[in-house]
Formats: C-alpha cells, structure tokens, sequence
C-alpha cells in the first residue's frame, strides 16, 4: 500500500507486521501512555492480538484505514501514528482524531502537521463533515494540538472507564471542528 499522505515533514503509511517493535517501544513509554492507561506497559501479545488488528483494519466507507504510522519523511525514522478513522464504519460522516507520538518527536510540531493534513484531506477527499478529538481534561499538551488544529473546544464529561487512573478524577473533552467552519477559516 502507498503512502496515505505526506506532509512537509511526514509521511503517513499503513502499519504491517513489521511494525510490532515500534509499537511495542511506543506502547512501552510510561510518559506516552500516562493519559491513555496510567503508564502501564503494553505486551508484545497485546500488540500483535489487539493493537496491529485494530490499526490495520480497513472502513467500508473509505476502502482504506484509519491509523496511519507516522514516519520522517527525510530519515524515515517511526514517530508514532496517527488517527482519522469513521465512528460508523458506513459513513465518513464523522471522524475521530488522534495521535500518538513517541517523546523525541514532541515539541517538534508533528502532532499539529499531522493532524491539520489529515483534517484538510478529510474534508477535501474524504467526505468528511465533522471532525471529533477526545482526550483527558488535564492533557494539556494534546489539548493544545486540538486547538492549534483548528478544533473547538465542545463539551467536558465523565465517561465510564474500568480502572481510573492519575487526572480521570477530572473527567474527559472533546473537541470538534465541521466541515462549515473549516470552510470559513
């Protein structure tokens, strides 16, 4: 499969096989996963039976993905990926965003280029008509990439997680940006 998208500095490719270390590495980073579990580490079993099946999967609506592996476009180095996949598999009416980076590539600007190529595409190509961002009240630092995206704050909430972790006392946001509003920008 080609490359999804490239942007000045990144390219977004589909993951494969090949990918279980980077994810594993990734996925192993305490400071990484602190919003998403609480720092645990993740399993080379979990990785290959549940994360690479999830990231691979193909959408109906699209005939291709919605996770995409982050690469440096000039060094080909792996930085994480990225998310922009249809909350209905039917219709790419609505989609979610998201990101995850490994430390060195945080502070370099990656998570907004990512995110505001994929947005532009969503809305270009895609069929697109609302873009969604969730993540814990107290991430400020994704939070920050939402914004400088070009996603508007929408609502905080409480939702329903098995095990709590450090900062979920403070619930969850979400973001969003229309089609509409991309327009008038």
């Amino acid at each position: 499969m080609s490359n999804f998208l490239e942007t000045a500095r990144l390219v977004l490719r589909a993951f494969t096989t090949a990918d279980t270390d980077h994810l594993l590495a990734l996925d192993n980073d305490p400071e990484v996963m602190r919003f998403i579990n609480g720092g645990r580490p993740t399993s080379r079993e979990t990785i290959e039976t549940r994360v690479l099946p999830r990231l691979v999967h193909d959408y109906p609506c699209w005939g291709t993905r919605g996770y995409w592996a982050a690469q440096e476009k000039l060094t080909g180095t792996f930085l994480g990926w990225f998310e922009f996949r249809p909350l209905d598999e039917h219709s790419p009416a609505v989609v979610e965003l998201g990101y995850r980076l490994n430390q060195a590539a945080w502070g370099h600007g990656y998570a907004t280029e990512g995110s505001r190529s994929l947005i532009h595409k969503g809305f270009t190509d895609l069929e697109v008509e609302r873009v969604t961002a969730n993540t814990m009240a107290v991430n400020t630092r994704s939070r920050r990439v939402m914004e400088k995206s070009g996603l508007s704050f929408l609502r905080s909430f409480t939702g329903d997680w098995p095990e709590a972790i450090k900062g979920s006392e403070h619930g969850e946001v979400e973001y969003e940006l229309t089609r509409t509003e991309w327009e008038q920008r």
